[in-house]
């Protein structure tokens, strides 16, 4: 009997909806790291033999210096798209609340980060090492939390929307925190590489001026053009695709940078609020996410690989922070916003907002690729902090729980 192609067409678009591919290369990576940690480093860190504008290519690099160029690209097109008129981040203004959330998931985790310090480590030198990991809980593992968010929220809830453009937003502050932190003295910041950054956005403005209604231009061309830009100032080069896309044209001609032509706006609003269209921006994300779903396993492999180290004082200061920190300081610079006038999007109340503030808690990646750089010489320190990144991957079930006592239901697109 023959499999209908479509249960099977159903089944792995469900597989990827759900973010398995993802979450079987956080398993595989700790299996791999606890069974074998020689062989895991030496898979993932060993060079190609090969060398781009300087940096070894490995696994590692590829996944990150490469594939999450792409991941960032369609969390941006989701952004774009909720900013677009009919979306929930529309009109712009509304996107001042979590940018201002933003803020407060930096200023949240740092500040419990360092009070916990103070209270559990009472050797001051030992609480000086303690405290130089003060980034580690700043940014948010994007990619597990809008995993989180579309299981809590369903996928076309505003606050998922909400979530990711706060989670862009404090991941590119908490790579700029650790250019100027902790910085690298073999490859130090070069400010001029951000004109080829500035270049590429002139030439996708250029391409959108000029009415190219294909995608590739925008992101191979003026995309790349970002990419190194980003790469040769030493910044990460994960964001390169960010201020890239919102230039790819949504729908007929339009001179603005994301907005539409006042007649095209309810062609506009209906596509968003259906969330399909033939443009180059959809085009885009339908072209390249099932790679960039399937791609998530590679990712995940890549950064997962953590060693169950000792468990010790930074392990509890860092998950706290990492829950409590983003949790307090998301919600109460969120909400004061919307007091002072920059209201929440439409269909979020105080409810989700304080459920996006503990998704945002997920920082497993992130706060790992922070801790390799933040306690240099002290595999102790490395290891305990770890440890409670490792631990911050419990949010994905704190957060399902927290939406379901709060009455949160899925919403169905």
């Amino acid at each position: 009997m023959s499999s209908d192609p479509k249960n099977s067409k159903r089944l792995l678009q469900l597989f990827t909806e759900l973010s398995i591919p993802l979450m079987l290369g956080v398993v595989a990576a700790l299996v791999a790291a606890n069974m074998d940690y020689e062989w895991y480093h030496h898979f993932v860190d060993s060079s190609w033999g090969f060398s781009v504008f300087g940096h070894d290519v490995n696994l590692h690099w590829f996944a990150n210096d490469i594939f999450m160029v792409f991941f960032f690209g369609i969390a941006t097109k989701e952004i774009t798209d909720a900013v677009l008129p009919g979306g929930s981040l529309s009109p712009f203004s509304k996107a001042i609340n979590p940018l201002l959330g933003t803020i407060g998931g930096v200023v949240g985790p740092v500040g419990v980060y360092l009070g916990m310090t103070a209270l559990l480590v009472s050797d001051p030198v030992q609480a000086e090492a303690v405290a130089n990991g003060w980034a580690v809980p700043t940014a948010t593992d994007i990619a597990l939390a809008w995993l989180v968010a579309r299981l809590v929220f369903g996928a076309t809830h505003p606050a998922v929307s909400f979530l990711l453009l706060l989670a862009i937003a404090d991941d590119a502050i908490g790579l700029g925190i650790i250019a100027v932190a902790y910085p690298n003295p073999e490859h130090p910041f070069h400010a001029s590489g951000l004109l080829w950054v500035l270049g590429g956005m002139v030439a996708a403005f250029a391409l959108r001026k000029g009415n190219v209604r294909v995608w590739w231009p925008y992101i191979f061309g003026a995309g790349f053009l970002s990419w190194y830009g980003l790469l040769s100032a030493h910044l990460h080069p994960a964001l390169a695709l960010v201020p890239i896309v919102p230039f790819l044209p949504k729908h007929k001609p339009s001179t603005g940078l994301i907005g539409e032509d006042e007649e095209d706006a309810s062609e506009t609003a209906a596509h968003v609020a259906h969330g399909h269209g033939d443009s180059p921006l959809d085009n885009y994300e339908h072209t390249t996410k099932p790679y960039v779903d399937w791609g998530l396993f590679l990712f995940a492999f890549a950064n997962a690989g953590v060693q169950f180290a000792n468990i010790g004082p930074t392990t509890w200061i860092v998950l706290t922070a990492l829950i409590v920190g983003k949790t307090l300081g998301i919600t109460a610079f969120s909400w004061f916003g919307s007091k002072i006038g920059f209201a929440l999007p439409d269909g979020m109340a105080l409810k989700h907002l304080v459920v996006a503030g503990l998704v945002a808690g997920l920082g497993l990646t992130v706060a790992l690729f922070v801790c390799g750089v933040a306690f240099p010489g002290n595999p102790v320190l490395t290891g305990e902090a770890k440890m409670g990144a490792l631990f911050s991957i419990g949010v994905f079930v704190l957060a399902i729980l927290a939406g379901r006592l709060a009455g949160i239901k899925p919403q169905k697109s």
